[in-house]
């Protein structure tokens, strides 16, 4: 914590207002799910289908090329966000391409995601289940994609109604094979945009002007955007990798940050403070 102090304010003027005024907004990969387990990298929602038999290993092969290619782009300090934007479109777009000439089957998602390595971080089923018995809204957005993230949360008995999600959404043909992505793409860095896509959402949340936002990268900053009349807002962010360099940015940037943490330990316990389980 850069201010210790900061974060201490925020969270007593929270508990003041109390739980009811609270929701959650959280990307998904590599924040709710796990970064690493036992050393080995867990798979993101795209790499569930990069890893599984539903693409031809031609395919694969490209996704590989273009995640070399673009990743130390993604991550690199040195970089703007306004310089990584176009590149991060250019990515996504390619990818997304690539994917749909695969076809893939809707049916077979749900294999790939049980067959898959994916991790929800450990004390997962806390935080799902506490938020719901508290009707304290959760709010997915994720620049992975949403069918796959929906399985790895229904698939680990979580995919309660208090839980929303705003990612990019396959869209199937008649047969039931990919045949495009819906709507606007959601990348890494215009998740404000998604944000603000969805006030119409946010409206029906006015009610609840605190916020704790989760993230794994500095594009996650934004998510909160289309929140109007906000009160407060505490940042926790999982700096998961390439952690000297880019420390001393998520500190200035986020309010708490976790450093190698594969648990859900600090965002648990601020829940249980928030809900009144001191």
């Amino acid at each position: 914590m850069r201010d210790p102090q900061r974060v201490e304010e925020i969270l007593q003027s929270m508990v003041k207002a109390g739980s009811n005024t609270v929701q959650v907004i959280s990307d998904f990969d590599m924040t709710l799910t796990r970064f690493a387990y036992k050393g080995k990298r867990c798979p993101t929602c795209h790499n569930i289908l990069d890893n599984s038999n539903l693409i031809s290993n031609e395919c694969r092969e490209e996704l590989k090329v273009l995640l070399d290619t673009y990743y130390p782009i993604e991550i690199d300090s040195a970089r703007s966000i306004a310089e990584k934007l176009p590149l991060m479109v250019e990515w996504w777009t390619k990818a997304h391409n690539i994917l749909v000439q695969q076809k893939i089957r809707k049916d077979l998602l749900a294999t790939a995601v049980r067959d898959s390595d994916a991790m929800l971080r450990e004390g997962y089923q806390l935080l799902f289940d506490h938020l719901h018995e508290h009707s304290i809204p959760l709010l997915i957005f994720s620049a992975g994609i949403g069918d796959i993230l929906e399985e790895v949360i229904r698939q680990a008995g979580v995919f309660h109604s208090n839980v929303k999600v705003f990612s990019n959404y396959m869209d199937f043909d008649e047969s039931g094979l990919l045949k495009a992505f819906k709507g606007e793409l959601i990348h890494i860095y215009n998740k404000r945009e998604g944000a603000l896509l969805n006030t119409g959402h946010f409206q029906e949340l006015r009610t609840r002007p605190n916020v704790l936002l989760l993230g794994d990268s500095l594009g996650d900053l934004t998510m909160a955007d289309g929140v109007q009349d906000m009160e407060n807002i505490l940042k926790i962010g999982f700096l998961n990798d390439k952690v000297e360099e880019r420390k001393q940015s998520y500190l200035d940037l986020y309010d708490i940050v976790l450093v190698q943490d594969e648990t859900l330990e600090v965002p648990n316990a601020i829940m249980l403070y928030l809900t009144g389980n001191k």
